[in-house]
């Protein structure tokens, strides 16, 4: 049964004939009935809201759709991550938010769903959305720009309101990586109209995402992100390469969760692998054991270890 607060505000939009307000909490509704695993009262409610051509995207349309958007089991937790103590509050809070969201919209507020995370490439952006789904026990959901983006003129658009249509009706993450493929600066002279086009679709639907749907961003690059894109972000992020106490903390977590030390201690090995990000600093620890396991039982970590490090430092003078 949908919240009584949910029914109310229905029937009131109806009264006022505010039809946008109407199919946002009907959305609502079936995002509450999808998650209760009434999916027989789901289906007809989408097919009721949804026009000839458009709209929601149907269940019996999922192979289309998972063309549009991939499902990934979260598996990561946010205490598992290395995080700055900011970037941590402000995840919490808007966790926090988003668990206690019936107690916000008593006092007629909604939580925050939208994040935006930034910074070089391998420091943990994807892990931080899984995490969020994962401690919010919620779907997460990936777009596929291989499905989304098309060369015809106007298909992308089309594409990528069908992958928003898919999402407005589930409780869901909804993760957008590189973001700035797909919302470019529009001001760039040397963008096309087509991209032009895309990004103002973007907007639109970000600007109609109902407050159930998670919509996080990631970009490398975030001088490249449209302005306007940039400013539909209620939360922002910055996540920095590890220094060295956060890269040492990440080894130690690693050598315990690979079931082995790798070599040196991992203050030691923080140092002689400064300036890597978590992704690679993950990468070498993987790369050790794995060659540890199969030396066994002659392993000599020290040899695999150095080995592996004079092989770094030839690939970075190249």
């Amino acid at each position: 049964m949908p919240r009584a607060d949910l029914l109310l505000d229905l029937v009131e939009a109806e009264r006022r004939g505010d039809r946008e307000r109407f199919r946002v909490l009907v959305e609502a509704v079936i995002a509450e009935e999808r998650a209760n695993q009434h999916h027989l009262l789901a289906d007809r409610l989408s097919e009721i809201i949804t026009t000839t051509g458009q709209g929601l995207v149907r269940d019996d349309r999922a192979s289309a759709v998972r063309d549009l958007v991939h499902e990934v089991v979260p598996r990561r937790r946010l205490d598992e991550l290395e995080l700055e103590s900011v970037t941590r509050r402000v995840l919490a809070e808007l966790l926090e938010e988003q668990k206690r969201s019936e107690l916000l919209r008593s006092y007629g507020i909604e939580p925050r769903n939208r994040l935006l995370l930034s910074g070089p490439p391998g420091n943990g952006k994807t892990s931080v959305v899984e995490a969020i789904a994962a401690e919010l026990m919620l779907p997460f959901y990936i777009i596929r720009y291989e499905g989304v983006v098309s060369s015809f003129l106007g298909e992308t658009a089309a594409r990528l309101d069908n992958a928003f249509e898919f999402v407005r009706t589930r409780r869901c993450v909804l993760f957008f990586d590189e973001l700035d493929t797909i919302a470019k600066e529009r001001s760039d002279e040397h963008e096309t109209g087509e991209i032009k086009r895309v990004v103002s679709t973007l907007l639109l639907q970000i600007d109609r995402l109902p407050p159930h749907v998670i919509l996080v961003g990631a970009t490398n690059h975030g001088e490249l992100l449209d302005r306007a894109a940039w400013r539909r972000f209620q939360v922002r992020a910055e996540l920095h390469s590890p220094n060295r106490s956060q890269a040492t903390r990440f080894l130690e977590k690693l050598a315990a969760r690979l079931g082995g030390d790798l070599g040196f201690a991992p203050r030691t090995l923080a140092d002689k692998l400064a300036g890597a990000s978590f992704a690679e600093l993950e990468e070498f620890a993987l790369d050790v054991r794995r060659r540890a396991v199969l030396e066994l039982p002659d392993t000599n970590l020290r040899r695999i270890v150095q080995e592996r490090l004079e092989h770094r430092r030839s690939q970075a003078s190249e």
